[in-house]
């Protein structure tokens, strides 16, 4: 195994790709294979690894231009940016070049002319394909069109799944969706995220008779958050709360959630640590449209907390059915319905260890 240099457009440890990428790079540090990073935000006194890419010209982008307006556009140029500033760093072979999806077509060009021994491509979502089929379907069935991804996104993935010479996967559901489009099995190698150890069970949950429903990360279509408020507002259990612990990035899901909040006052968010909210729940839900792994749910299953997930999500793999949860199917709020109602009435016993993490 080569000295591989690592880059992620997500800032080290932050939020799910973050710790995706966290994790990787202390694999490699401890395997002693670590050459060298680049990141928005390296780990604390990490210069010596550690290489942080300043995203300014994003910064002004999306404040000052026509493009803030647009997710999937903003999307488009935040990745540019990186993926051309990490290809400028690269100025002498070494043995592996790892990337994350999306962001890093010129990085691979620029290694591949280099000589690089090996470039190792990180698949966060299923096959491209297969995401932008479920993010527009998220629009038609919602009305609301907050997709990350378009075309010119779609081009550029496929483009990097040539290039890499190992597609590294991270849930039996994404390596299915790249077999189903031709991709050959041996290019695709199988890895196996972690959950940090502060999630772990409370010494005790609150006892006030209040059935609990948390869910963890970006409040968007493509998350099926209007499915689960739908699901949520029909609930015949109470006192009920639903807790939406994220915040919206579009002018439509927030007009959205502004009147949703205002008919039910049941409904809040509670942007910041979900580790608070995950020791309260009675049950977490993750109703999206499309989710290569998904950390929130796997946190909460880590939590002793029951989870209720979609067909087109990795965490499905981790869902022993009636045992920690249900998987559902992908853009049924009624199915969501009926679960909940079923967890409210027939609480599964928070017990439970989280299994198959590896």
């Amino acid at each position: 195994m080569g000295m591989k240099i690592i880059a992620c457009g997500s800032p080290y440890g932050k939020g799910g790709i973050g710790r995706h990428f966290a994790q990787i790079v202390e694999e490699a540090r401890e395997k002693g294979h670590l050459q060298h990073y680049y990141t928005p935000i390296i780990k604390p006194d990490d210069g010596q690894y550690g290489t942080r890419i300043p995203l300014r010209e994003f910064d002004w982008i999306r404040h000052y231009t026509p493009v803030r307006f647009s997710q999937s556009w903003l999307s488009v140029a935040k990745g540019e940016i990186f993926d051309r500033k990490v290809a400028s760093k690269l100025n002498e072979p070494a043995g592996v070049l790892v990337g994350f999806v999306g962001k890093t077509l010129h990085s691979f060009e620029k290694a591949k002319r280099l000589g690089f021994g090996k470039l190792e491509l990180i698949a966060t979502n299923s096959h491209v394909n297969n995401l932008m089929r479920l993010h527009k379907r998220a629009g038609r069935e919602t009305g609301i069109h907050d997709s990350w991804l378009n075309e010119v996104q779609r081009r550029k993935t496929i483009k990097e799944y040539e290039l890499a010479d190992v597609i590294r996967v991270h849930s039996e559901y994404v390596r299915q969706t790249f077999i189903e489009e031709g991709v050959p099995e041996q290019k695709l190698e199988r890895m196996y995220l972690t959950v940090h150890p502060r999630f772990k069970p409370p010494d005790g949950r609150p006892d006030d008779g209040v059935f609990r429903v948390v869910y963890v990360g970006r409040v968007e279509a493509t998350k099926g958050i209007p499915l689960l408020i739908e699901a949520f507002s029909r609930l015949s259990v109470s006192p009920a709360e639903l807790i939406l612990v994220g915040g919206w990035s579009t002018r439509a899901m927030r007009r959205y959630m502004e009147e949703r909040m205002s008919r039910d006052p049941r409904i809040r968010l509670a942007p910041g640590d979900p580790l608070p909210i995950l020791h309260q729940a009675d049950v977490f839900v993750h109703p999206s449209y499309e989710d290569g792994f998904a950390y929130a749910p796997f946190e909460a299953l880590a939590c002793g907390v029951p989870v209720i997930v979609t067909e087109d999500t990795g965490m499905k793999e981790y869902v022993e059915e009636g045992v920690n949860g249900f998987i559902v199917p992908t853009g049924n709020w009624k199915a969501i319905h009926e679960r909940l109602e079923y967890v409210a009435r027939h609480p599964i016993s928070q017990s439970f260890t989280l299994t198959n993490a590896s």
